[in-house]
């Protein structure tokens, strides 16, 4: 089977393995250290590094020690906490998985680009993008990038929702910022996506979220491209005489669109996911669930 096979057998098909059905879930308490920026793009270096001739560092084998690298894919913002908050993440990926060789690529605006990162690859890799739902950046960029990396063979595995641990982790960040008993609806802020399978999936995850705090409703919203906005969502709430109305911001990172969907809270607002140990858990969880279709791809 051809290597661009393989990742439109994987891409193609949404999330790698089922997703747990809507219902109660059972609570984990968040542990973990926060990492510093610094390591950003060097996640996973050590004795596997090639040198050249020079003695400089050259490319980086995959899949040392037979597992593929995992490779985390976030969107890229131009607010500098984005790119510390996904190295805080990844930092408590790698806490979690000693030895596992974590690596981080960005799709637009930050360094490392994903496509630097594969061409400092040579093996085995999974994609594990970053990202909420599915788009156009999990359907089409994600493996067109891994189809133009020529030393790398992979797969891209699902995006991280929808998923209980996301509720896990979304109420938690509720929690932090206020949220009480007395909470009566919560408007569940997402990016926003023209795809329809987008739309599904922040409505799945806004049902888990749902299920989680016993059932208060929770509306999905978005900062663009689909509506509703989270204006009109605070909105329809209120309208059904509501007045602690929450607004649960449904990003891996802060960004433009996370504080845009701030300044419509007429309550609270929770932070975005961030390095969450449940986002921790999540990333690899897709990256066992798409490493297995690699194991079975190359037997």
């Amino acid at each position: 089977m051809s290597r661009v096979s393989r990742i439109s057998r994987i891409s193609s098909a949404g999330p790698v393995g089922p997703v747990t059905p809507v219902g109660p879930v059972t609570p984990v308490t968040p542990v973990g250290p926060v990492v510093p920026a610094a390591t950003v793009g060097r996640i996973g270096a050590g004795p596997g590094d090639q040198q050249g001739p020079s003695g400089a560092p050259g490319r980086r084998l995959a899949a040392d020690g037979g597992r593929p690298v995992l490779v985390a894919v976030a969107h890229g913002s131009r607010d500098p906490r984005a790119l510390v908050t996904v190295t805080e993440l990844l930092r408590r990926v790698r806490a979690r998985r000693p030895g596992l060789d974590v690596r981080l690529g960005h799709v637009e605006l930050n360094q490392p680009l994903l496509t630097d990162t594969l061409a400092d690859l040579t093996g085995d890799v999974v994609l594990v993008p970053l990202l909420l739902g599915r788009g156009h950046h999990v359907k089409h960029d994600l493996p067109a990038a891994l189809a133009g990396a020529p030393r790398v063979t992979g797969v891209v595995a699902g995006p991280l929702g929808p998923h209980p641990l996301l509720a896990e982790a979304l109420h938690a960040r509720l929690a932090e910022a206020g949220w009480q008993e007395g909470g009566q609806g919560v408007v569940l802020a997402a990016a926003g996506s023209r795809d329809p399978d987008s739309a599904v999936d922040t409505a799945r995850t806004a049902a888990l979220l749902s299920a989680r705090l016993g059932r208060v409703p929770v509306l999905p919203a978005y900062a663009s491209a689909a509506g509703p906005t989270v204006a009109e969502a605070v909105a329809a709430l209120a309208a059904r005489g509501m007045r602690r109305i929450a607004v649960a911001s449904y990003f891996t990172a802060p960004g433009r669109f996370a504080t845009q969907v701030g300044s419509a809270a007429p309550w609270i607002v929770s932070r975005p996911l961030g390095a969450h140990d449940a986002m921790a858990r999540l990333v690899l969880r897709r990256y066992d669930e798409a490493a297995a279709s690699v194991r079975r791809l190359a037997a």
